[in-house]
């Protein structure tokens, strides 16, 4: 069984940055993708960026420019740097890993942006 593991997130002011881990029980280039999901009070989980094995991206609307994603196959890790964080962007962020149509989910790591 997978198991992902995220790790980085806190209080940060608006503006502020926060750099996330999600570090994986196996290689990370055994996922066709890693996705970083964030999950606001009374909101649905939205997709924030995510990386592909072919180290294509793709961002949210609302995060390009600010956030990055990126992965250390060594570390086993895929990490999202976090920019000029609004305090909108509150709320748990997922890492998922899929291999083809299974997902894989994390516990989770909870960031709030505020003054």
């Amino acid at each position: 069984q997978v198991q992902l593991v995220e790790s980085g997130g806190g209080l940060v002011q608006p503006g502020g940055s926060l750099k996330l881990s999600c570090r994986a029980s196996e290689n990370v280039y055994n996922f066709n993708q890693m996705t970083w999901y964030r999950q606001g009070p009374g909101k649905e989980r939205e997709l924030v960026a995510s990386l592909t094995v072919g180290d294509t991206t793709q961002y949210a609307d609302s995060v390009k420019g600010r956030f990055t994603i990126s992965k250390d196959g060594a570390k086993r890790t895929v990490y999202l740097q976090m920019n000029s964080l609004k305090p909108e962007e509150t709320g748990v962020y997922y890492c998922d890993a899929s291999i083809w149509s299974r997902h894989f989910w994390g516990q989770g790591t909870q960031v709030t942006v505020s003054s």
